[in-house]
């Protein structure tokens, strides 16, 4: 990890071969807007008809993010953004992600898979979190298999828990990786 300050604020990266994971700034704005407005890319996340937010809600949301309590994170491939990635800071050492590989293009090629051990490998070590937690929808069984080849432990399946955008029951699973764990898991690797 990387840290510059831009306008002041601390603006913290991690960078490796052609990928960059880094904070999400105002003038990203319109690119969180392409991609949260998406209904194919909100659709594991319950919204298929995207989120319906305006850019100028989501600067103001961006203005809010610090090291402390989280950040909106955008990932760049080759130069180029291709998704985002979040932190929140869940008190007791505890921190919950999520991420999307936003442009289909990039899918299905490792890529998610070298981007969250990059992200996870810096909150344990730069950020000091012990444990990462997450969530994703049970039928989203790719995102399952990447969080359990990183090390990821299911925790909770929790069957019918909430509706989607149109109304429609969902289920979702809940992951944790001790940073412990994590460490050992990746020794040999």
């Amino acid at each position: 990890m990387k840290g510059n300050y831009f306008c002041g604020v601390k603006f913290l990266f991690i960078e490796k071969g052609n990928i960059l994971i880094r904070n999400a700034i105002l003038s990203d704005a319109k690119i969180l807007y392409k991609w949260w407005n998406d209904g194919k890319i909100m659709l594991h996340a319950g919204f298929p008809n995207g989120l319906g937010i305006t850019v100028k809600e989501i600067e103001e949301d961006l203005k809010n993010d610090t090291d402390e309590k989280g950040r909106r994170l955008i990932i760049e491939y080759e130069g180029q953004p291709i998704g985002e990635m979040s932190y929140r800071n869940k008190g007791s050492k505890t921190v919950e992600i999520g991420i999307k590989i936003c442009d289909f293009t990039k899918q299905e090629r490792g890529l998610g898979t070298i981007i969250l051990q990059m992200f996870i490998r810096s909150l344990f070590e730069d950020y000091k979190f012990e444990k990462v937690i997450l969530d994703t929808n049970l039928n989203n069984r790719r995102a399952q298999h990447v969080y359990k080849k990183i090390g990821f432990r299911k925790v909770k399946i929790n069957y019918d828990s909430w509706k989607d955008q149109l109304g429609e029951l969902q289920s979702s699973v809940d992951y944790e990786l001790l940073k412990a764990e994590y460490l050992n898991f990746t020794k040999d690797k």
